[in-house]
């Protein structure tokens, strides 16, 4: 019997209940990455208050039952009664979601917390939340648990100091973790201090044996941050190019440097927030380097006999670029703020990087005519490419057939029911076909290591027959005419020997999603199998480890290992078609990892220092993390 629906069943949230009984709505999800949302949204308050010029020292510590305080030397949050709700106007901030000094144009004259709901979500969302206030020469204080206050605010005796500490300690009830992935937090912490030139910024972490401490300072600003991105690039302009400029009350910051890789590494921020999908202020960036770039080889005869006009891809090969917008009321399109929309900036960018670099291209002569080279080499590499493409296509028309030979099928069309598994070695795809499920698992067979994308250009990349394999078996196409939702699989999986070789070819093969199909991994579709590095058998019982420890715990359980047979694979193709699919192919019974980019800027600098050319910079990186491993991902 349906129940009434009469005006008794429409519930009246009240306070921060609705955050508590929703948290995706307001953080995106309850595992680690809102989580991490958290103290980004307490340090974002802090952030603006240094560009409201009040803040410049931040301080964020992890302690070690896992409890985090933040604390600036701002002007700290008012403690005066507020006008209508007759409370301090802390406990009002605190408790009322879109409360705050954000939402005119006085107090915050920028703000990256623009939507109000910040710090009155972390208290909605934390088993308990203090706050500590040095302001109007005195310190205040008030706790908070399950977002409510447990005493009214206290006054607790005269200081000379002002700023703001948040400290609170996550809900256990609404997160899946409480663990803090200290390594992502130092990169957004970093990248903030970058894009606030001057504001110290440092993050502390008291869990473990010792303590972990980073301090980030950046004189140089954005500037720095190129470099840091380059540090093991072989740059064409010594000095990256930059300038500053405000224009109708939006303040544009650009630094950019070419190197002689074939990667675009540009990113762009709207008042501290990283938005990745892009928006009006990248569109007027693009345009205006394209232009400038174009007349400028015009002009300075630099195009010689070729007749040509190069493309945004072709100006845009090895460029490393960093813009930075800050403005009063931007307009991001969806809650997640991943595109600016404000029309207006678009101009503003444009005008500016376009009297910016002009100005540079001709104070700078002899680097100006490396960077139009360099440009020119990727256009002849581009139309190169094309002609392959469209020899491919006619040669696939011919033959009536537009997907590798080499690939074994699935009969099922539907892309959310397929998977496709990428294997090493013809030996083991052998096995694999003999082991798969032909109605949703197609296996395509790779001989040998593939090009390293890192190293390569276009041209090089579409004439590379493992490589042309993939693009065909996939159905997305690549570069310009890349299209996720012609993908033919939704299910992608890389699956390698569990050895160092099998490893560098994972490596390679992520290279290549990251760079020439990113946009898979971002939709979830990319994956890592995990096949068994031993077998052990004893009387009837068999089972598998996939790792030494597992192993050694098996033995442990079986009372040691007398009478065990151990068989350790030292390749997919030493398993038979059952054992393969019975450990790495069975959907109830495998384990497969998805591939996921925590971190866009960090994953571009380390697949950068770990497939580029640079050799010292990678002897580094593995001398100081080859310890540290525990999961491979990026």
């Amino acid at each position: 019997m349906t129940q009434e629906y009469t005006a008794k069943k429409i519930q009246v949230l009240k306070g921060l209940e609705a955050v508590r009984k929703r948290p995706a709505m307001y953080i995106g999800s309850t595992d680690i990455y809102g989580l991490h949302h958290l103290i980004y949204e307490v340090v974002d308050n802090s952030v603006d208050e240094a560009l409201a010029g009040h803040c410049t020292e931040i301080e964020v510590v992890i302690h070690t039952d896992g409890h985090v305080a933040v604390t600036d030397n701002g002007r700290g949050i008012p403690v005066d009664m507020h006008p209508t709700q007759h409370r301090p106007a802390v406990e009002v901030v605190m408790t009322t979601l879109h409360a705050g000094g954000k939402f005119d144009d006085t107090s915050y004259k920028v703000s990256g917390g623009l939507h109000g709901v910040g710090v009155s979500v972390v208290n909605g969302l934390s088993e308990w939340l203090e706050v500590d206030i040095w302001r109007d020469e005195h310190h205040w204080f008030q706790r908070y648990e399950n977002g409510d206050p447990v005493a009214d605010l206290e006054n607790k005796g005269p200081v000379d100091e002002t700023g703001t500490r948040v400290t609170f300690m996550p809900s256990p009830v609404i997160f899946e973790t409480l663990d803090y992935h200290f390594e992502t937090l130092v990169q957004r912490l970093r990248e903030l201090a970058f894009l606030n030139r001057g504001l110290k910024i440092s993050i502390v972490d008291q869990r473990g044996k010792h303590e972990k401490r980073h301090d980030f300072e950046f004189d140089g600003g954005i500037v720095e941050f190129v470099r840091y991105l380059n540090e093991n690039k072989k740059t064409l302009n010594d000095n990256p190019v930059y300038f500053k400029t405000e224009k109708d009350g939006i303040d544009v910051e650009v630094a950019m440097q070419f190197h002689d890789g074939f990667n675009e590494t540009v990113f762009a921020f709207a008042n501290n927030i990283n938005t990745i999908e892009g928006g009006t202020h990248l569109s007027g960036f693009k345009s205006a380097l394209t232009r400038t770039i174009n007349n400028y080889a015009q002009t300075a005869n630099l195009f010689k006999k070729e007749k040509v006009s190069l493309s945004g891809d072709d100006v845009r090969e090895g460029l490393t670029a960093i813009i930075s917008v800050k403005l009063p009321e931007p307009q991001f399109e969806g809650q997640t703020k991943m595109k600016l929309g404000n029309s207006d900036v678009k101009g503003v960018v444009e005008a500016i990087v376009g009297d910016g670099l002009k100005e540079f291209l001709e104070e700078n002569p002899s680097q100006a005519k490396l960077i139009i080279e360099k440009c020119l080499a990727a256009g002849r590499a581009r139309e190169a490419a094309r002609k392959a493409r469209d020899l491919a296509r006619r040669k696939t028309a011919l033959e009536s057939n537009s997907l590798p030979g080499k690939l074994a099928d699935c009969s099922n069309t539907n892309p959310d029911e397929c998977e496709i598994y990428l294997v090493e070695g013809d030996s083991a795809g052998g096995s694999a076909k003999q082991a798969r499920n032909r109605e949703f698992q197609a296996i395509l067979p790779l001989r040998g290591k593939i090009l390293n994308v890192e190293k390569a250009r276009v041209d090089r990349i579409f004439s590379n027959e493992e490589i042309k394999a993939i693009i065909m078996a996939l159905g997305t196409g690549v570069g310009t005419e890349f299209d996720a939702s012609k993908v033919r699989y939704k299910k992608i999986i890389l699956m390698t020997d569990a050895d160092v070789d099998g490893a560098h070819i994972r490596t390679l093969l992520l290279t290549l999603f990251y760079r020439k199909f990113k946009e898979l991994i971002e939709l979830g579709y990319v994956f890592i199998a995990q096949p068994p590095l031993y077998r052990l058998k004893k009387g009837k019982k068999e089972t598998y480890a996939y790792n030494d420890s597992e192993k050694d715990q098996i033995l442990t359980d079986w009372g040691g290992g007398d009478g065990v047979y151990i068989q350790r694979y030292k390749g997919l193709g030493e398993m038979n078609p059952e054992q393969l699919w019975e450990t790495t192919m069975e959907p109830d019974s495998r384990t497969i990892l998805q591939v996921v980019i925590e971190d866009v800027i960090e994953a571009d600098r380390i697949f950068t220092v770990l497939m580029g050319d640079e050799v010292e910079p990678r002897r580094e990186f593995i001398q100081e993390n080859a310890l540290k491993v525990k999961n491979l991902d990026i």
